[in-house]
């Protein structure tokens, strides 16, 4: 017997075998505590029917999916591509599936996005979450166990781990200082991101101890389309180097200067942030600082095992960049 399907239901075991479903259920799970003889002949009826159990049905039984979710603004950044591969090859050592949500960079829809997702899962991950300190806070109680990724999550009790891009961005500046450059502009990234305000620390660090050095905010973004949409701005300013947010918004300023007939590093000087796979592949190959993003989304998991197993997770964790000087900058 089976269901319209065509696949035997529990239903049908339980008939077949004369046991009730729960029996099936708990024979199927390695629950049955009964005798060895009635285990036996649900096995065999189960085989004879080609009865495989429902694994959101044992989940719900069970009260665990085994799956995490990971919530990103943008999983068309390689960036949080890199943190997906590390997170999900930790936790498939652990026999844990990864499920990946995109809010598409907006902090109202992350919040009913990371609700819901959290409802299919056992837990979930925020990567670079868009939301407001306040929301985070009144929404992570409803979220645990939660890590959170470049975000602390010191105001909310949540384990974290984040690039250190005050550091790094600091790095950048020096070495466009070292190479004679004074008047740079910096292309901002979203409002919304918390290692916007770590970058423009590093900014402000660079101009109180880079002697000479003026930097220029400019309206800019995460996407290879904002850095496009920027190269005019950027031709008339007058500056002699730009910083982006990004590796994609330097590659999509380095593709809009030389529309403009701007030759990099010639007449501008670009550097970008995160060392994407395709960075150096650019011509000129781009100068930026290099995250471990695929070494964070791996530490992102050890602290979710923790708390999963209900142990105390390691302490935050704050992972330095590294310079890679390329084709992309050049003396002033």
């Amino acid at each position: 017997m089976a269901n319209k399907s065509g696949r035997a239901t529990i239903v049908d075991v339980a008939l077949a075998a004369r046991v009730s479903p729960a029996t099936v259920s708990r024979v199927m799970n390695g629950r049955f505590a009964g005798e060895a003889e009635i285990a036996e002949r649900v096995r065999r009826v189960a085989a004879e029917l080609r009865y495989s159990p429902s694994h959101l049905a044992r989940s719900l039984a069970l009260g665990e999916t085994r799956a995490v979710a990971l919530v990103v603004p943008d999983l068309a950044n390689p960036a949080f591509q890199a943190v997906l591969a590390g997170l999900t090859r930790a936790a498939a050592d652990d026999r844990y599936r990864v499920l990946v949500a995109d809010s598409g960079d907006s902090a109202e829809e992350e919040p009913p996005l990371a609700t819901e997702t959290r409802r299919r899962c056992d837990a979930i991950v925020l990567c670079s979450p868009r939301m407001t300190d306040a929301v985070l806070a009144g929404l992570a109680e409803s979220l645990r166990p939660l890590v959170l990724v470049n975000r602390s999550g010191r105001d909310v009790g949540a384990p974290s781990v984040a690039i250190d891009y005050r550091s790094g961005v600091l790095d950048l500046a020096r070495h466009l200082h070292a190479l004679g450059h004074r008047e740079v502009a910096y292309l901002d990234g979203p409002q919304a991101s918390a290692s916007t305000r770590d970058r423009l620390l590093g900014l402000a660090d660079a101009e109180a101890t880079l002697p000479g050095l003026r930097v220029r905010r400019m309206a800019g973004g995460a996407s290879a389309e904002d850095g496009l949409a920027a190269a005019a701005e950027v031709r008339a300013s007058g500056v002699s180097a730009v910083m982006a947010f990004n590796d994609l918004g330097a590659v999509g300023l380095v593709h809009g200067l030389r529309g403009l007939g701007v030759h990099v590093p010639g007449d501008l000087s670009v550097v970008g942030f995160d060392d994407i796979p395709f960075a150096r592949f650019l011509v000129p190959a781009l100068t930026t600082a290099s995250a471990p993003y695929e070494l964070m989304g791996k530490e992102a998991w050890l602290r979710m095992r923790s708390l999963l197993r209900g142990e105390p997770p390691e302490q935050d964790g704050l992972l330095g960049p590294r310079l890679h000087v390329r084709g992309s900058t050049g003396p002033r």
